[in-house]
């Protein structure tokens, strides 16, 4: 059974950092990319960032550049979403998925990816 769980989310101040973790089971994760995308109330889902199923490739939306890292641990099947310098505007339900396969502007597109999670809440406030 083809499983992806988030963890990590969570209330943080404005300024504060938070490491999302994203762990799977049920598939090989060696041969899926992830991506992170989130949905906020109102607004929406948005792809926030992706790794490819090596690494090598990296994509970040325009509005978190510089402050989110994507990273991953195959031998642990788990991907990491580590999010600095959060923003009252990041606060969303955030979710992780699988696609085979990802390549330029598709890993935007909520359609690439085939599994998910059931998202995790992170809230950024004072």
């Amino acid at each position: 059974q083809v499983q992806l769980v988030e963890s990590g989310g969570g209330w943080v101040q404005p300024g504060g950092s938070l490491r999302l973790s994203c762990s799977a089971s049920g598939f090989t994760l060696d041969y899926y990319a992830i991506g992170w995308f989130r949905h906020a109330p109102g607004k929406e889902r948005e792809g926030v960032s992706c790794i490819s199923s090596s690494a090598g490739r990296l994509y970040y939306a325009d509005s978190v550049k510089g402050r989110f890292t994507i990273s991953r641990d195959n031998v642990k099947k788990t991907v990491y979403l580590q999010m600095n310098s959060l923003k009252p505007g990041d606060t969303a339900v955030y979710y992780c998925a699988a696609a085979r396969w990802v390549y330029g502007s598709a890993w935007y597109r909520p359609e690439t990816y085939g599994y998910w999670g059931q998202g995790t809440q992170v809230t950024v406030s004072s």
